[in-house]
Parts: C-alpha cells; sequence; structure tokens
C-alpha cells in the first residue's frame, strides 16, 4: 500500500512540476536537495538519550511550492536508503511516503494558511514556517506509527503516543532550523518568500551558495549526536528493532566510505559524496522532465 502510494504522489508530483519547472529552477532544485541531505546528518540530541534530525520538508515546500519539494525529499530519502542504508530497502515506500509526500505537503497547507491568517509582515512568515515545520514532523511520525500498526510491527494504540510524543519535541528542533535557514533567504532575496509566491529562486549564485553550505555541513557530520533518532529508540524500547534484516547490498553503510578507516574522515567523505549525489540526482530528474515538456 506504501508503494501504491509512493508511485502515484511522486508521479503527481512529476507531472505537476512539468507543468511549472523553468530551465532555471533545475539546478536549484539539485541545491536544495543537497543541502537538505547533509543537513540530515547532524543529529542534534533531544531529551531521554535521543536525537532527531531536520526532515526539511517545510523549507522545500517553501522556497520551491509542494510538487517540486516532493520531487527533491524522494531524492534525498532515495539516496539515503540505496546508497548508505539509511532507512532500510523495505521500509523506502513508507519512508517516501511519510517524509517526501506527507510532510511536504501538510508543510505548505499549513503553512499558506497560517500566512494568510497573519500578516504579510517578515514575522509572520517565521511564526507560519515554524508551525508549519512542527505540524508536518508530528505528522509524518503519526503516519509511521499507524504504518507500523497496520503492519503488525507495534501495536497503534503504543505506536502512535510513543512516535507523536518523541517527534513532538524533534518537531522544535525542525522548526528552529527551518526558521534559521528561512531567515537567511528573507535577509538576501525577500520576494522568495512573499505571500503568493510558490516558485523556485532562480540563478546559478544561489546553486553554488547552497551547494557549497552543504559540503561545509557534510564536514561537520561527524560532530552528530551518536544517538539513536526518534524511531530507533522506540524501537528499541518497543522490542522491535530485532526484526531489522541485513541489507541485500551495502555501498556505503552507516555513512562511511570504504578504504577509509579513519572514523571522522570516512563520515566527512561519504557525506561529501551523497551531497553530490543527491544534486546530481535531483539535477537528473528536474531536466528529464523539464526537457519532455512541450515548447510554449
Amino acid at each position: 500500500m506504501c508503494w501504491a502510494l509512493t508511485f502515484l504522489g511522486v508521479g503527481v508530483a512529476l507531472w505537476r512540476s512539468r507543468e511549472a519547472l523553468s530551465d532555471r529552477q533545475v539546478p536549484t532544485m539539485g541545491g536544495l536537495a543537497a543541502f537538505i541531505f547533509a543537513a540530515q546528518m547532524l543529529n542534534f540530541p533531544v531529551a531521554g538519550g535521543t536525537s532527531g534530525h531536520l526532515i526539511g520538508g517545510t523549507l522545500a515546500a517553501i522556497l520551491l511550492g509542494p510538487w517540486q519539494a516532493m520531487i527533491v525529499m524522494a531524492t534525498v530519502v532515495a539516496v539515503q536508503a540505496l546508497l548508505f542504508q539509511d532507512g532500510g530497502l523495505l521500509a523506502l515506500g513508507a519512508n517516501i511516503l511519510n517524509m517526501a509526500i506527507l510532510a511536504p505537503i501538510v508543510a505548505y497547507g499549513f503553512y499558506r494558511g497560517l500566512r494568510i491568517l497573519l500578516s504579510a509582515r517578515r514575522e509572520g512568515a517565521f511564526i507560519a514556517a515554524f508551525a508549519a515545520a512542527w505540524v508536518s514532523t508530528v505528522a509524518a511520525a503519526a503516519a509511521t506509527a499507524m504504518e507500523l500498526g497496520f503492519s503488525g510491527t507495534s501495536p497503534i494504540g503504543i505506536a502512535l503516543p510513543a512516535m507523536v510524543g518523541i517527534h513532538a519535541l524533534i518537531g522544535i528542533g525542525e522548526g528552529l532550523i527551518t526558521v534559521g535557514a528561512l531567515a537567511l533567504v528573507i535577509a538576501t532575496r525577500p520576494d522568495l518568500v512573499a505571500p503568493g509566491r510558490a516558485s523556485a529562486p532562480s540563478g546559478m549564485r544561489w546553486v553554488w551558495g547552497g551547494l557549497a553550505v552543504a559540503i561545509a555541513l557534510a564536514l561537520l557530520s561527524p560532530l552528530a549526536s551518536p544517538n539513536p533518532d526518534g524511531l530507533e529508540r522506540m524501537a528499541e524500547e518497543l522490542g522491535f528493532i530485532a526484526r531489522a534484516q541485513e541489507p541485500l547490498y551495502t555501498v556505503m553503510p552507516d555513512y562511511t566510505f570504504p578504504g577509509i578507516s579513519h572514523p571522522a574522515l570516512t563520515t566527512m567523505v561519504a557525506g561529501i559524496v551523497g551531497t553530490l549525489i543527491a544534486y546530481g540526482v535531483a539535477v537528473g530528474l528536474a531536466a528529464l522532465f523539464r526537457r519532455g515538456k512541450p515548447m510554449t
């Protein structure tokens, strides 16, 4: 079921993006995919020996609109699973559904609704972004809990409050990071987040700047919290972590680069490689569907 909904959601996103995507937006999608991939490597500590990390769906939806954000997020989640065995192949459909489809849609709808209710002032954008990031994080966690329940992995009555509880805290970090990134954008290009605008920033200056920040974040990846993330912590506490299966293959497992034994260096190199791959895949997908667009 998750795979069916994922294919449907990504298919609709590709179709809708094809209608609105401009040539100058193609590399921008790559730059944002690279940034989100690298930022997700930086787990931050939360209560109870648990860590969280940025999802990024809200930031992508605000800057790109929901459809292109879904493509960017699907790229990030797929690269993580296929190259780094992060999240697992069996759960890839569910992970894309939750983080790449549900999170951006919820975030975009919530953000746009609050921007209408609030004023067009800068503070309104920050409040709306924080709230949208928090709500989308909790919504994705709730969806994960329900999927665990329907699959028989953990009863919904146990999984749902556990997942929502810990991700209510993680959502605060998501909101703060989203607001921080948005503040940087507003300081330089306030028109990009003006009410009624849902198009990506243009110009290679944005792309190179975003890619440089992404690589810098990848270099900081060894500083990430070693604590398990919210889902892993819950799996440990509820006892279903033992059901995890070994991957069918390994490329750069757990963000380590083959042949490099130094713990920090192997993580940094793997992070940089993954960042560049995320950029390339997002650009490739956007360019492919852009080329298929009829001339007007």
